[in-house]
Formats: structure tokens, C-alpha cells, sequence
């Protein structure tokens, strides 16, 4: 049995109009260790603290060594016929073009992936800014550890860890929850 940690309570602030923000929730899943080497992307949005849709991507990363088929299971052969980042562009430009903020549990390492990829494409990388549920969770709930399985268990979110889609909509859920207790993203 794992054990959970609790801080102080958190200062709770209402957000002014926080239930009409528009978000997304990114998350990524790479072949090796190099930030450009993305595999998978899970995208869900949300609008009004309600999901409105969620999108999944395999990708063609540009080196065929795969390091980290034991965390997420994708091989080459389940992306070697996927389009690129670049050919995807278009559908992920367009998915979180209207979002406030993109976001991610460990914010620092799919915003790396994501600019990476886009330095690769040679694309110009979306500007917007991103909230790392890690450190909203914290400030929340005091959660430890703060790893995302901790997290959603604590918050009786469903997960498929290193699925993409399953961790970026428990991503979106997190903030969800979050404003819901009038934390401020």
C-alpha cells in the first residue's frame, strides 16, 4: 500500500471566468531519449470543464531505434507506416489553435518534446503557455509522491499509464478538478 502525503491546505482563489476556458491536454510518448523522437500523441480538449474531444496520433519518429517499448508497448512496426510530425501538423495546429493553455503533467518534458519535434519539422511552435498539473496538483491537494498514477488515484481518475491518451485525458481531468476547488490553472 502506497502511501500519500498531505501539505497544508492550499490557498484556494476563484478564478474569474475559469468555467468558460478552452484547454488542452497534450501528452506525449517518445521512441528513445531524444525529444524529437515522439511516437504518440494524446490530445483531449476542454471547454467549459467539460471534455469536447479527444484526439490520438501514432507517429513515424525519424529514427527507427525504439528504447521505450516497455513503458508505452508501441514498436517501429506499429508507427513505420504512420505519417510524421510534420505531415500531422496541421490536425494538432488546428486542434489547440483556440486553447487558453496547453497542459501536462510534467509540463517541461511534453512542452520539449513538442518544440523539439517542430524545430525538426522546421515549424513554428505554438506559443501558447503550458500548466503542469505536477505542481496544480500539488498546490491543490498536497499530493506525494506526485507521479501521475498517485495523483489519479487520489482523484479516482481512470489510467492507462504511458497511454497517451488515457494520461493526457487524466491530465485534463486533474484540472478539471483543480478549478472545481477553485485552484487557479
Amino acid at each position: 500500500m502506497e502511501t500519500f502525503f498531505l501539505k497544508q491546505p492550499p490557498v484556494k482563489k476563484k478564478g474569474a471566468g475559469s468555467s468558460r476556458l478552452t484547454f488542452v491536454a497534450i501528452d506525449f510518448e517518445t521512441a528513445d531519449y531524444e525529444p524529437d523522437s515522439a511516437c504518440a500523441l494524446g490530445l483531449v480538449k476542454v471547454k467549459g470543464n467539460a471534455i469536447a474531444e479527444r484526439a490520438y496520433y501514432l507517429i513515424r519518429p525519424p529514427r527507427r531505434e525504439f528504447i521505450f517499448t516497455d513503458l508505452h508497448g508501441i514498436t517501429w512496426e506499429d508507427v513505420a507506416g504512420k505519417p510524421n510530425f510534420k505531415k500531422l501538423w496541421s490536425q494538432i495546429r488546428s486542434f489547440v489553435d483556440d486553447a487558453d493553455f496547453l497542459a501536462a503533467h510534467n509540463a517541461s518534458f511534453d512542452a520539449e518534446v513538442l518544440y523539439a519535434c517542430c524545430k525538426r519539422a522546421r515549424l513554428k511552435c505554438p506559443r501558447h503557455r503550458f500548466v503542469c498539473t505536477v505542481e496544480l496538483s500539488d498546490r491543490a491537494w498536497g499530493i506525494y509522491p506526485r507521479k501521475l498514477p498517485h495523483v489519479c488515484r487520489h482523484l479516482g481518475i481512470r489510467l492507462k499509464h504511458h497511454d497517451a491518451l488515457s494520461d493526457a485525458e487524466a491530465c485534463a481531468r486533474i484540472v478539471i478538478a483543480a478549478i472545481r476547488e477553485g485552484i487557479t490553472p
